[in-house]
């Protein structure tokens, strides 16, 4: 069974990104699944707490994308730019520097998002570029934009717009097939 990790970029309850990872994990492709991980127990990152030790939140972030083959980032688009929130949890799983390269090294990775706007994230999505070269990730180059998402999904989260169903199934199978051949090169 091929795991993903996936992590909402927003920690609202009524999170149109988090509705919309949920609705990638009902459409994982066969042999394969993806496991939503919250980022809401992971302190802001600070240098004294992670000379008291690395908070637990942040060992099971790490342990978990670690045995995972895949992360999936799920995320708004704030002032032009990715969620702190969702920074600082990459940032957190960085540390100490000598596990940057055990959790992120060779890992593919994928950075989609909702928004009830125009542009689906695609200035955020351009944003997590430099920073996940930067952690030594593979990121996969195709993108999918969720604009108008407060109309795609109903008040229990579940997408009601056929035409995002299909595309997220699409993004999803072509993530895990590619994600999948980067693996077997590594």
């Amino acid at each position: 069974m091929f795991t993903v990790v996936g992590i909402s970029g927003s920690l609202r309850s009524g999170s149109l990104n988090s509705m919309l990872l949920r609705a990638a994990a009902d459409l994982m492709p066969p042999d394969s699944r993806l496991q939503i991980l919250s980022i809401t127990e992971i302190p802001l990152y600070d240098g004294d707490v992670e000379a008291a030790g690395v908070p637990a939140a942040v060992n099971e972030a790490k342990s978990a994308v670690m045995a995972a083959g895949a992360l999936l980032i799920v995320a708004p688009e704030y002032n032009g730019g990715m969620p702190g929130v969702a920074k600082n949890a990459l940032d957190w799983m960085s540390r100490p520097p000598a596990d940057k390269a055990k959790v992120y090294g060779g890992l593919p990775v994928a950075v989609t998002g909702a928004t009830p706007g125009l542009l689906g994230t695609a200035t955020a999505q351009a944003a997590w570029l430099p920073v996940l070269r930067n952690l030594g990730t593979e990121v996969w180059p195709e993108r999918l934009l969720v604009p108008y998402a407060d109309k795609s999904f109903d008040a229990s989260g579940r997408i009601t717009d056929e035409k995002l169903r299909t595309n997220l199934g699409h993004y999803m199978a072509g993530f895990v097939e590619w994600a999948k051949k980067r693996r077997a090169l590594s």
